[in-house]
């Protein structure tokens, strides 16, 4: 097939994309480099199966695909509060041009939207049933608000214009390739280790995410996308693990002498979130298989070898093998 992925060259995109070439499609990278990077998919540049297109969705785009997979947008909060009315224009404007081309190409549209829809939520685990308690003008309301109008314009796409498409609420994902600046917990935490300084954590750290290893949400990717479900359907490990739990775990596999770092609570920032995955497993067979260590072991390989590289390791660690890695789990 032929295959859009916008925000192809960031950190799940390339990812995806990999899957999609190692299975012979076609695959067109749309992207404007806000969040992603080049270096991500240059295995893929001088492939005749693959092409770049520098682009930014909030403007429309002509091409002839298959499947569009819809994931272009900032996602973490530096990025997303950095211009907010920008990644609103991304959410609507930029999913309102991907649903019109689904719509003239007839092609199957796939969503990537958020666990955010939920906001701080009031039920625990959270099922795909329930709406979420999200402020409207909050910091984070930009991304919330703006993935839940993404979800509404994909629906009333479908229902009004028969646009197949397929939604996916993404939990939290690590792996290779994140970016070492983009203010998320596990890069976070990985990064101040790597460079010797004090883990930050938010609050007392009782706070829980749930932690899903790339590669396995892309295959959850790729299995509803093919699948004749519309969603949403939760996608993310049902692990969960207190702020505190990540930070002593990736203090014990990476640098022992940092310390923990206690700072004030950012607003909205949810206490709670763990997926509810019962229908991931009952109508795609899918369910994580990457454990947290495996996953964190891995990524810490992935940002010590780029800290290295562009001389931000702190030296200490210059010639700390990576077997020296505890399990701490």
């Amino acid at each position: 097939m032929r295959i859009l992925v916008t925000g192809g060259a960031g950190f799940i995109g390339s990812h995806l994309i990999d899957r999609l070439m190692a299975a012979n499609h076609e695959v067109i990278c749309l992207d404007n480099f806000y969040t992603g990077h080049k270096r991500n998919i240059l295995r893929w540049m001088g492939n005749p199966y693959f092409e770049l297109v520098r682009h930014d969705i909030t403007e429309p785009i002509r091409l002839e695909v298959d499947q569009i997979y819809h994931l272009a947008c900032p996602a973490s909060p530096v990025h997303y509060q950095y211009n907010p009315v920008k990644t609103v224009k991304t959410n609507v404007l930029g999913t309102l041009n991907m649903l019109g081309l689904a719509k003239r190409v007839k092609a199957r549209f796939f969503l990537a939207s958020t666990s955010e829809v939920y906001g701080d939520p009031e039920v625990h685990p959270q099922p795909e049933e329930y709406r979420g308690s999200v402020n409207p003008i909050g910091i984070r309301s930009c991304y919330d608000e703006g993935k839940r109008m993404a979800e509404t314009l994909a629906f009333d796409y479908h229902r009004q214009n028969d646009v197949e498409i397929r939604v996916v609420r993404i939990f939290n994902t690590y792996g290779p390739r994140m970016l070492e600046n983009d203010g998320r917990v596990v890069s976070n935490f990985i990064v101040q280790a790597l460079s010797g300084q004090p883990l930050t954590v938010y609050g007392d750290g009782s706070q829980t995410r749930s932690f899903c290893y790339v590669s396995d949400l892309v295959e959850g990717f790729i299995r509803l996308m093919n699948s004749e479900h519309t969603g949403p359907i939760n996608i993310g490990n049902p692990g969960e693990y207190t702020i505190l739990q990540l930070a002593e775990t990736i203090q014990k596999m990476v640098n022992p002498d940092v310390e923990v770092q206690y700072k004030p609570l950012p607003q909205d920032d949810p206490r709670r979130r763990q997926p509810d995955i019962t229908k991931a497993r009952q109508l795609l067979d899918w369910e994580p298989s990457i454990p947290l260590q495996a996953g964190l072991e891995k990524t810490i390989a992935d940002f010590k070898a780029r800290m290295e590289a562009n001389g931000t390791l702190s030296e200490n660690l210059l010639n700390y093998p990576s077997e020296k890695a505890v399990t701490a789990l």
